[in-house]
Formats: C-alpha cells, structure tokens, sequence
C-alpha cells in the first residue's frame, strides 16, 4: 500500500511500556488481520528512526514517552525526506489522560486511543485509518484547485496545527506565533510583518522569506521557523517550503502530475510534497 510497493498496510508502534505495546499488538491483530507490524519503539527517537528504515503507511505513538514526547516524534517525522514518491504515514496517539486534546482529536486531523485501548475504540481507528489509506491510493486526479477551493478546504493543516497545539500544552502554556521576522540586509537588520510574507524557502541553515515585492533571508532553518508562524496561515508543502494560505492564486499539476502551488501577483510555482497533497485532497 505505501511507496515501497506493498500491498498490505504496514505500522510501528512506539510506547516505553512493553505490556502496552504487546497489548496494542494483539488487539490490532484481531481487529485489523491484515495490518503488519513491521517495528517496535520505546521512545521518541526509535520510533524516528523506524519511520525511516521501514517508511510505515502508520504509526501508534505513545503521547508521553521519556525524552522525546510523542507529539514531539511526530513533529520529526513530519520533517523527514522520505524520497518524492514516499507518504508520511498516518498518525494515531495513544494516551492514558490528555482529556484537553480529544476535542481536537475527534476532528480527525489525527485519531487517538486511550489506554488501555479497547476493542470496539481501536476498530473505530482501524476502520478511519483503512479509509483514508485507501484515499491516499486513490488520489491523483489533474484536477486545478483554485485560491478559493484552498480557502475552503477545511483547514488542511489541521495535522500540523494540531502538532503544535499539543505540544504547547505538553509543556502547559499557549502556542504563540511570530508577527515580526528579523531579515539581514546588507549590514543591517530588518523588521518584516509576517503577514507581508508570501512563502518561505530553505536555504541551508537559512531561510530565503518572499515578499510581494522582495527577497529576505533570514539566520534561522526552515525547521525551526515552521514552529514559530502560525500553522493555520502556513502551511509546509514540501519540508524545504511554507506558503503562506492567503498568498495561494491556485494549484495545479505539472507535467509529470505533481502538484504545485502558485502565488497571487508572481510567476512562482511551489513544488509540493507527495505527503503534503492531501493538504489539497479533495480538490
């Protein structure tokens, strides 16, 4: 099912607690036959790396785990380059008391299962899960999204907001967002609105911001600056480029099929990620 050419879907699953993950195993088994198990992490780094080595179509992350938190892992996950033709897999947090993110959770951006994780709760997540693999097979129509489909979407970023909402109150305090960048220019040091920026492109351990009418850079990783702009404004289309929502004229395929992003007012054309399109499912 995922880019490496199987055809049954493939988990991780990663919680510190061996019971837990011996538990999640056996009820998945009986609730989801067909779902393998391809690795086992007990933190926030194996379960990276599992995401790496075995490019999962989903991954059962443990929300509270020694050193990096679930929320956390997922976060670095969402960053890894998995190749062009490679999905992110889908996300399911298992949790024993964060009652503040169900709501959240019950959007769908992300399914949860509480411990410890019952029957009847854990097909409801097999079942969405099976769906929306199966949405992702389906996708690729040449259909052009247009500035107010994007606008309409429902909140395409929900998975992305939702990272950073969690993890602001992982930590017990609100998630606050830029409104000002510092830019060098020449010898000096320059205030930019964020909300003057269109997009933003990696450049190294820079980050090259757009204007309408000009270029910035500006002394911090793309990965770094996509926690501090507000996710429901930008959006990561490809893990080197945010753009900015109210910056898209439309998107359209090239001729290989590939979704790009084009800006109100310029002749740029955004390259988006295979993971990313399903920001524009639907359209």
């Amino acid at each position: 099912m995922n880019s490496q050419g199987h055809t049954l879907a493939r988990a991780v699953i990663a919680d510190d607690e061996r019971l837990m993950r011996d538990q999640l195993r056996t009820r998945l088994a009986q609730v989801w036959p067909s779902l393998e198990i391809v690795a086992e992490a007990k933190n926030g780094l194996e379960a990276i790396e599992a995401v790496r080595v075995h490019q999962p179509d989903v991954i059962f992350l443990d929300i509270r785990m020694p050193g990096l938190t679930g929320v956390e892992a997922a976060k670095e996950i969402a960053q890894l380059d998995l190749g062009d033709d490679a999905l992110l897999p889908e996300m399911v947090f298992i949790t024993a008391y964060d009652q503040y993110a169900l709501d959240a959770f019950e959007q769908g951006a992300v399914d949860y299962v509480l411990k410890p994780a019952e029957p009847e709760r854990l097909r409801v997540t097999a079942e969405r899960l099976q769906k929306r693999l199966m949405q992702r097979a389906g996708e690729g129509s040449d259909s052009v999204a247009t500035a107010s489909s994007v606008a309409n979407s429902g909140g395409g970023a929900s998975v992305q907001q939702l990272l950073h909402v969690l993890s602001a109150q992982l930590k017990g305090q609100p998630a606050q967002y830029l409104s000002w960048l510092q830019a060098s220019v020449g010898q000096s040091i320059q205030m930019v609105a964020v909300a003057d920026v269109l997009f933003c492109v990696s450049d190294d351990k820079y980050t090259r911001v757009q204007t309408l009418k000009q270029e910035f850079l500006i002394r911090k990783p793309i990965k770094e600056l996509v926690d501090e702009l507000d996710p429901k404004v930008f959006w990561q289309i490809h893990r080197s480029t945010l753009v900015n929502v109210n910056a898209i004229s439309g998107v359209q395929r090239d001729e290989r099929g590939r979704q790009e992003v084009l800006i109100k007012g310029r002749a740029d054309r955004l390259a988006v990620s295979r993971s990313a399109s399903q920001l524009f499912r639907g359209m």
